[in-house]
């Protein structure tokens, strides 16, 4: 990829990681200590919002926020795998039910990270699952956000474009004079999938597992410090914020993965914890 743009292999706001181009001798993109740097920055053109109108968001934490995701399951945050692609769960700790990023919430520990099985070094199926050391204590400011379906019409991809969702998050606000503590978020159009396609040709493929979002002027947008967070339509959470070209410029929307592709692998890995958790009762014999 070119060196001359930084799509946004987002670290943890809201719209998909800032690809920062991966010629031979740059660094990794995927590593997110790369990001460092950009801690508490967050989405571009959005508002401060509370959490308890977004109880489903979480920051990822190794130490401090690099990542954004979402509560699914008591014991289950949906992010990313390009946030966690070269990390362990070691160390790595999820921080659910405040507004701000340091303040009020609470940490929980990750026992296990689970990548799609279908990712890869760019950005299909960008998907990964954690699994969490003990439950969450669901609360007004702590809620499971419902995953968006496949659609049983192969004809139909879901939401129609121009569809206003929610992006959300800690990223890169772009402007040195809003707080980079607070969450935000902005509302974002889908766009055409075909043309999406067409405007990113040559920078990176837009393929069947992802979705774009954003305005033709540009202005609104997710950023670094974004990635692995919701893009919420309809109540539903249809993206993952993964790559784009820069932050809110003109002509080119985020690109987000899309969860409807992720559906079947996600609920059949639950199903399968659960199973594996479950006390096994003796049966006697008569």
């Amino acid at each position: 990829m070119k060196t001359a743009f930084t799509t946004h292999y987002l670290v943890s706001a809201v719209v998909g990681y800032s690809v920062v181009a991966a010629q031979a001798g740059d660094q990794n993109p995927s590593d997110p200590e790369m990001y460092d740097h950009l801690n508490g920055e967050r989405i571009v053109g959005g508002v401060p919002v509370d959490i308890r109108d977004f109880p489903y968001q979480v920051s990822l934490r190794r130490g401090r926020h690099f990542c954004g995701g979402s509560v699914i399951d008591p014991e289950w945050i949906l992010t990313a795998a390009h946030c966690t692609r070269t990390i362990s769960a070691r160390g790595l700790w999820v921080y659910v039910g405040s507004t701000h990023v340091n303040e009020g919430g609470r940490s929980v520990k990750v026992r296990r990270i689970l990548h799609h099985p279908k990712q890869n070094s760019w950005s299909d199926y960008d998907f990964s699952l954690l699994h969490l050391d003990q439950p969450l204590n669901f609360s007004e400011s702590v809620q499971p956000i419902r995953l968006r379906r496949p659609s049983a019409d192969e004809s139909d991809r879901g939401p129609s474009d121009g569809t206003l969702c929610k992006v959300s998050g800690w990223g890169n606000t772009h402007n040195p004079d809003e707080s980079a503590l607070v969450l935000r978020a902005a509302n974002v159009p889908l766009t055409n999938h075909q043309r999406c396609g067409e405007v990113y040709e040559g920078i990176g493929s837009v393929t069947e597992s992802m979705i774009c979002a954003g305005y033709d002027e540009g202005g609104k947008d997710s950023c670094q410090g974004d990635s692995g967070g919701p893009l919420v339509c309809d109540g539903q959470l249809t993206g993952v914020v993964s790559w784009g070209k820069g932050c809110a410029e003109p002509g080119f929307p985020g690109v987000y993965a899309k969860v409807s592709a992720a559906f079947e692998w996600i609920e059949q890995t639950l199903q399968v914890e659960r199973a594996s958790t479950e006390p096994h009762h003796q049966v006697e014999a008569f």
